[in-house]
């Protein structure tokens, strides 16, 4: 996600009904798999369908019981982790309170289910039969999201529709079992692992949709018409609709690129600094493995959000903070959507090297109005001023850079923490080490880790098995002991 600076939206869901069958082997599945059916009714702000779900065992460990994020419940009016912070309630809620949730129905064929988690947001199925590794079984969820008037990632703006985290999603599995994700409003509260995608979207005839897939076909009736996309080995499916889009493309390397938009004055410039930062990626990292990519302007009350192959840019920047934004969120198709990470616990890892990945970008194509020297220096004065203002406050300051979401006092120290402490850590790695050692890490943590949750290992062990003595470098840097 980029920097705090614009608006939120808001998620609601409702009704899920599940139906497993007996688990099988299947030899050439090698990820689990989502066939989702939604249809947005337009008046009532309600999406309702099904998920038909194939559970693939890719851990060493027997699995009874498999566990959903129910990500809509965080914006319910009760929930105990609120998506939005005081701060940015005004800007998130334009129309004012607004709330939505998800529930369950019932589930079908299973030993038993419950939702439970810490705020309602974790659904637990009891499998009828135990799934081996290497084994699947196949589920059916039908659900039913009721959406909040907000701009957020999930949720009905005044000019289109959010969906992100629009479906039960499955938790990633970790040595302690399924990772159960609260909504916490700091960061991005999302661990998910890689899976194929078939996702149908039954719209109202005027409307377009902004996905992560591509069109496979279309068809129309009765004032509505059905789309349906495919993606593979993607870690998370988001749309946005509007019946106000306009689309401007180009083909990148064989990569279809889109922005949509509605109220952009100089679409082409968007269109460009979109193209420029997917070719420049592709070729200074690894090559961009999806067919489409999709940059979207819409309603959020933060300056953008990433999601395999989609991104969420607000429609209140400027020119230049449009741009800015452009670049950043690609930069997480990369470290995000490509190669994943512990957002809950290391929110530098993924927004650190996009926000680095983002100064290269534009040290590259110095005819945008951003430089190194620019990019590097804000990023320490405002490091500086916060952690002054910290200490002031607090008495002490808190710089370690590994911690949980939940653990950040505000947006403001997240910030300083993921992003700006983040970059300078990777300018002051690329200074030591130079250059071509920097950018060959980077293309071996990619090629390493592509479609892999990478852990913090992952990436630093690119640059220490380099034959660079950095062990002292990250520990100073991410457990808090150097002075910036």
């Amino acid at each position: 996600m980029k920097k705090f600076v614009c608006l939120l939206l808001t998620v609601c869901a409702a009704a899920l009904c599940i139906t497993f069958t007996a688990c099988e082997k299947k030899s050439k599945t090698a990820v689990s798999e989502y066939e989702i059916f939604a249809s947005y009714d337009s008046e009532n702000k309600k999406l309702t369908g099904t998920v038909d779900f194939t559970y693939y065992n890719s851990t060493d460990n027997e699995i009874t019981d498999i566990k959903f994020n129910l990500y809509g419940n965080a914006f319910r009016e009760d929930a105990t982790y609120k998506p939005v912070s005081q701060s940015y309630t005004n800007k998130a809620y334009y129309a004012g309170a607004s709330w939505g949730g998800m529930s369950v129905e019932q589930v079908e064929n299973c030993a038993g289910w419950n939702i439970g988690g810490e705020d309602e947001n974790i659904l637990t199925v009891t499998l009828l039969t135990p799934v081996y590794p290497e084994e699947s079984a196949e589920i059916r969820i039908s659900y039913a999201l009721e959406l909040a008037l907000v701009n957020h990632r999930t949720g009905v703006t005044e000019n289109s529709v959010n969906l992100g985290n629009f479906y039960p999603t499955l938790c990633a599995y970790s040595t302690e079992g399924f990772i159960e994700c609260n909504y916490y409003y700091c960061g991005d509260p999302f661990v998910s692992e890689c899976a194929n995608y078939s996702v149908t979207l039954d719209l109202p005839q005027g409307y377009t949709a902004a996905t992560s897939g591509k069109l496979k076909n279309e068809s129309s009736a009765d004032g509505r018409k059905k789309c349906t996309y495919t993606l593979e080995n993607a870690r998370d499916f988001a749309a946005v609709l509007s019946d106000k889009f306009q689309v401007v493309s180009k083909n990148v390397n064989g990569v279809e690129v889109s922005y949509y938009y509605y109220s952009d004055s100089s679409p082409q410039v968007s269109l460009t600094a979109a193209c420029e930062s997917v070719e420049y990626f592709s070729s200074t990292f690894g090559k961009y493995v999806y067919p489409t990519l999709c940059v979207v302007e819409t309603g959020f009350c933060y300056g953008g959000m990433e999601y395999p192959a989609l991104t969420m840019i607000s429609d209140e920047l400027d020119s230049d903070n449009n741009v800015y934004t452009i670049v950043h969120e690609n930069a997480h198709q990369w470290w995000y959507a490509m190669v994943g990470s512990d957002q809950l616990n290391s929110a530098w890892q993924d927004e650190g090297l996009a926000e680095y990945s983002t100064l290269m970008f534009f040290e590259e194509h110095p005819s945008y109005s951003f430089t190194r020297t620019g990019i590097i220096g804000s990023a320490t004065k405002s490091y500086r001023a916060y952690y002054t203002v910290y200490n002031q406050i607090f008495g002490e300051t808190d710089t370690s850079m590994n911690r949980n979401l939940k653990d950040f006092e505000s947006e403001y120290e997240y910030s300083n923490i993921a992003y700006n402490k983040g970059l300078i850590m990777f300018e002051t790695l690329r200074k030591s080490i130079g250059d071509d050692k920097f950018t060959a890490g980077l293309k071996k943590y990619f090629s390493s880790n592509v479609y892999r949750l990478a852990s913090c290992e992952d990436l630093l062990g690119c640059f220490i098995n380099g034959g660079n003595d950095l062990e002292g470098f990250f520990d100073s840097f991410i457990e808090g002991k150097i002075v910036i």
